[in-house]
């Protein structure tokens, strides 16, 4: 049964189809759905080659397939500048196009050549060449597509993927050929799409002559800046028909590596947390909590001693079954870098990242190698019968210490794949619908239709035992 869904957007001249060769490279724990862009001009859901019309295809593709799980974008050429904007609608927490419910579950990305958030380098002459082609409004003839295909990859194809690329060109839309070319490709929305904070591998060319394997870095880095970029030799620009067991190899990759080691939230509650009834900053802040952590993580508050500090507290502090993990001390870090605390400091400590560099100094100096000693460190200090060097006395060694489990736990608490462990849904109440939502079952032992499964029916438990209670009373 498959665990993620990789949704394909193609790059300009191809369609669904593309994905074909992707699919057969893949194994059965990925749910691979193409989008579809070619749309011919005058259908219902054909786009005119802009950014917005192609992100907003995209998104409700997306909330039509979404199962609530994980999913990853794979995007080609054209396909790359869309993936950006999804990425950011997505992080954003944004409602989709029926404005209410929006879209939760965007793991990472796997790019291939991706055109940049920015204008896409090409060459004014070929750019003009190519709009040439469909002048008079019709698709690419042979000679055309064929000269795309030619330019466009470094090795020649199998006869039948050549043939599938060859006749996606010649019936590609022409409005959206030139659209692109002259609108999508040219806009700049890095703006609108800032840096994403997402795990991300970048495959390119080195025979590519404009998104290639040399131009990547330069044009993504400030975008992804966790992107792994992997130059792939003699490749071209179509690496989807050229290399499709590379791209499925990076695809298992970064699951297997990256987003699998980390919490999952369940595909339930990932559809509650896309729903109406969850507000936008709620949903934001959930889909950036529930990223992957990223393994080279660099501290931004701390040294790198602190942070190992750090961690080996939260190991003791807030233990976490089995294999899936939060880096719990990376958050903290984060949070001490400048994102928003809590407001306030024990009375007498100085402020939260000074506190924390000192305490965790003093605490390495004095930490056991047993972890039976460990445990009655961390007993003292929690009882304030050991003083922490960094600090005068017991008493505000623990109300550091206190801080420092609070930060922790907090950390833990608010992933959406910890509440929903815990059962708290309590966050669907607020919701970008018309009308106002909150709960309607307040009495002891009832749940609302609306809450996830995973919880547990309480109230059949609930009316079983009246049932069984009428019985007895009749009998």
């Amino acid at each position: 049964m498959p665990v993620c869904t990789v949704f394909f957007l193609p790059g300009l001249g191809l369609d669904a189809t593309a994905a074909a060769p992707l699919g057969e490279a893949l194994d059965d724990r990925f749910r691979l759905v193409p989008i579809e862009f070619a749309v011919p001009a005058g259908e219902p859901d054909a786009v005119d080659g802009s950014v917005d019309a192609l992100t907003r295809t995209a998104l409700a593709a997306i909330a039509r397939e979404a199962d609530g799980g994980p999913w990853i974008l794979l995007a080609h050429s054209m396909g790359g500048k869309i993936a950006a904007a999804i990425a950011a609608h997505v992080l954003a927490g944004r409602t989709g196009p029926d404005g209410e419910s929006g879209l939760f579950g965007l793991a990472g990305s796997v790019l291939l050549a991706p055109s940049p958030p920015s204008p896409e380098p090409m060459s004014e002459n070929r750019r003009v060449r190519m709009i040439g082609w469909v002048a008079d409004e019709s698709t690419l003839d042979e000679e055309q597509a064929q000269e795309f295909l030619s330019g466009n990859i470094a090795s020649s194809l199998s006869d039948a993927d050549s043939a599938s690329a060859l006749q996606q060109l010649s019936r590609f839309p022409p409005s959206l050929w030139r659209g692109w070319l002259e609108v999508g490709s040219r806009e700049d929305i890095s703006h609108e799409v800032g840096t994403l904070d997402l795990p991300v591998t970048v495959l390119a060319g080195d025979d590519d002559d404009d998104l290639g394997s040399t131009a990547q870095p330069a044009l993504l880095k400030d975008v992804y800046p966790r992107a792994h970029f992997v130059p792939l030799p003699s490749t071209g620009h179509l690496i989807a028909y050229e290399r499709p067991n590379e791209v499925a190899k990076a695809i298992v990759e970064l699951w297997d590596t990256v987003i699998e080691p980390a919490p999952q939230t369940p595909a339930e509650w990932g559809r509650l947390i896309a729903s109406s009834r969850t507000d936008v900053e709620v949903r934001s802040n959930f889909a950036e909590r529930a990223v992957p952590d990223d393994a080279t993580y660099a501290p931004l508050a701390l040294t790198e001693d602190q942070l190992a500090t750090l961690r080996r507290l939260a190991d003791l502090l807030v233990p976490q079954p089995g294999t899936a993990r939060i880096d719990l001390a990376a958050r903290v870090d984060a949070r001490l870098a400048g994102k928003p605390g809590d407001g306030w400091r024990p009375a007498g400590l100085p402020d939260d990242r000074v506190a924390y560099r000192l305490g965790l100094d003093a605490l390495a100096q004095t930490w056991p190698d047993s972890p039976a000693d460990q445990r009655v460190l961390v007993g003292r200090l929690v009882a304030g019968e050991e003083a922490v060097a960094a600090f005068p006395t017991a008493e505000l060694s623990r109300r550091w210490f206190e801080d420092v489990r609070v930060d922790l736990v907090q950390s833990w608490m608010a992933h959406p794949a910890s509440q929903a462990r815990i059962g708290y849904d309590g966050f669907a109440t607020g919701g970008t619908a018309p009308e106002p939502v909150g709960f309607s079952e307040l009495a002891a032992g009832r749940r609302e239709s609306w809450e996830p499964r995973e919880l547990g029916r309480l109230g059949d438990r609930h009316e079983n035992h009246d049932q069984e209670q009428h019985e007895r009373d009749d009998a």
